[in-house]
This record gives C-alpha cells, sequence and structure tokens, in this order.
C-alpha cells in the first residue's frame, strides 16, 4: 500500500509511467538489491530556485525483521561547508519501497550553482530519538560519485526542465 496525505492505494494501481526505470543502472543495482532514491532536479536562472522533487524509494531495508518507517533530510550547503537551507519528508511508514512525491524548493543564486552541494541522508526511523541511516548521496561541487555530478550538470544544462535520475545510496 502506498499512502499519500489521507489516501491509500496499490501501488501496482498508480501511474507508472513517471517512475519507470530508464537507467540502467538502477536495473543493475535492482539485481544486487541495492538500495535506490529517484529524484529530479530543475533549476530556474531567472528566478533562482532550486527544485528538488524526492519521488521513490526502493529496496530499503533494515536490519531488523520488520519494514522500515523512512523519511529523506536534504542538507544544501556551500562550498565552505556552511549550511544554507534544508528540508526533510514526512515519514512512510512500514515500506521497502517508499513513494514520497515531495518538492523542496531552495533558494540559490545563478552565481552560486556551481559552488553548492546537495546533500540527502535516507533514514529508517526507529523510536522518537532513535534513527539509523540506510544510505546517503550527495550532488553539486562535492558529488558523491559519477551518476550525481553528471545529474547535477544535466540539470544544469536542461534550463528549467526536470531532470529525474535513479541513484544507488551509499552505506553509512
Amino acid at each position: 500500500m502506498v499512502c499519500i496525505g489521507s489516501s491509500c492505494q496499490k501501488e501496482s494501481d498508480l501511474e507508472s509511467s513517471s517512475l519507470a526505470r530508464t537507467d540502467s543502472t538502477s536495473s543493475q543495482s535492482l539485481q544486487n538489491s541495492s538500495p535506490e532514491l529517484l529524484l529530479s532536479l530543475a533549476y530556474n536562472g531567472t528566478t533562482g530556485r532550486l527544485n528538488v522533487t524526492m519521488i521513490k524509494g526502493s529496496q530499503f531495508r533494515c536490519p531488523s525483521t520488520r519494514t522500515p518507517d523512512t523519511y529523506i533530510k536534504l542538507l544544501l550547503v556551500s562550498q565552505s561547508g556552511n549550511e544554507m537551507a534544508r528540508g526533510k519528508t514526512r515519514v512512510c511508514r512500514g515500506q521497502p519501497n517508499p513513494l514520497f512525491r515531495e518538492t523542496f524548493v531552495f533558494q540559490v543564486a545563478l552565481f552560486q550553482l556551481p559552488d553548492v552541494t546537495l546533500m540527502i541522508f535516507v533514514y529508517n526511523k526507529r523510536s522518537i530519538k532513535r534513527k539509523e541511516m540506510i544510505g546517503w548521496i550527495s550532488l553539486g561541487y562535492n558529488s558523491s560519485g559519477d551518476e550525481e555530478l553528471s545529474h547535477w550538470n544535466d540539470m544544469r544544462d536542461n534550463k528549467g526542465e526536470q531532470v529525474s535520475r535513479w541513484h544507488v545510496l551509499h552505506e553509512p
């Protein structure tokens, strides 16, 4: 079951066109059952708005036998490491393949765009004060890999168009 707001429905009933796996990386990692995150980036140079959409997770799991209660934290940091902005999704309870569909808008001036890093952390909420990290990625100035850097550069080149990609999460 996938719950968005107060409505729940079977995942198979949802539109799959925007969630289709088109990236060859994700089909390889699916065999390895590595946790992945589908996210979309768009930047409007005129308004200085960076739109980050957390779409869907895949293969999220935790060491315990129960399914994870997951959420995502986003941090936008400058080249010097100063925090510029942050965001957090709602908790998706009991879903190894959660559907988030949450968009975060960050103000970033065009001249700052090459020097910022977007850090994304996926957590399993174990209790009120306890959490465990499932994985992480970073995009932008300090990208965590070639795929993340490529996604960031494609977003910059596409002038306001959304660019969606699957990313394999790095282990904590």
